[in-house]
């Protein structure tokens, strides 16, 4: 009998079972993979299927559904639109992104800023870079919540840049644990920014996924090097290492596996 190669065999008297490969543990995606739409006032990279942009191998990772990187030129933005059921974070890069919803908040979302806005049973909102010379660079962020039905909530907390400077910061979490804005679902997020002989290493629930989103400047995850709009998918991990950065600014996801 003939076995393909990359099979797990396992003998049993009289019979032989085989089982396709494993699932490889760490998972590279570069920059130049995301889908992209570029709409004139906006230009943005979708790291998962939205829009007009499906792969459908891509349609999300965990309980992460969404991770778009947006470039909103001066003087324009997202008119009033919809969401519900869903827990949205808004991280800003550079510019501001000024933010206005039907639950009457009206707020600027600087750089160091993490705004989130839990959908729930329904939320109009709107997003604006009022600037006449700086675009507004952001993460627009969408994990699937834990419960569904919910009153639709917001909140927006400032992370220092020294908190988040050699180490990971949590910026999200399920129980707003140190601080960190609180989402309704079974995620944490956390953010770092990482020079030149700095390092850290923070660890997983290997039976969890871990998710790193590099923004922007280079850093090796876990022994392998990414640049800006990377992103490294992790399963059956027991930590994330990072390292070797350059003007990095990184997230790190700690997500439900399905």
């Amino acid at each position: 009998m003939r076995l393909d190669r990359g099979c797990v065999v396992r003998a049993y008297i009289g019979d032989i079972e085989t089982f396709p490969p494993e699932v490889p543990l760490l998972t590279l995606r570069k920059s130049q993979e995301r889908g992209r739409a570029d709409h004139g006032w906006l230009k943005s990279f979708h790291s998962f299927s939205f829009a007009s942009y499906h792969d459908p191998q891509h349609m999300g990772f965990g309980n992460l559904r969404v991770i778009n990187e947006d470039r909103i030129a001066p003087g324009t933005g997202f008119g009033t639109h919809g969401h519900r059921d869903m827990e949205i974070i808004s991280y800003v890069l550079e510019g501001n992104l000024a933010h206005k919803d039907t639950l009457g908040n009206i707020k600027g979302i600087p750089p160091g800023d993490v705004q989130r806005m839990s959908a729930g049973t329904g939320v109009q909102h709107s997003e604006f870079n009022h600037a006449k010379d700086q675009v507004t660079h952001f993460l627009q962020i969408w994990i699937e919540p834990n419960v569904t039905g919910i009153p639709a909530s917001y909140e927006q907390k400032t992370f220092p840049e020294a908190d988040k400077r050699g180490r990971l910061r949590l910026v999200a979490s399920p129980d707003g644990a140190e601080g960190s804005v609180l989402i309704h679902a079974h995620a944490r997020v956390y953010a770092g920014l990482f020079g030149a002989g700095e390092g850290f290493r923070q660890a997983l629930d290997p039976a969890r996924k871990g998710y790193v989103h590099v923004a922007r400047g280079q850093l090796e995850v876990n022994g392998k090097p990414l640049a800006a709009g990377d992103a490294l998918m992790l399963q059956s991990e027991p930590e994330v290492i990072l390292g070797a950065g350059k003007d990095a600014e990184v997230l790190v996801f700690d997500l439900a596996a399905d």
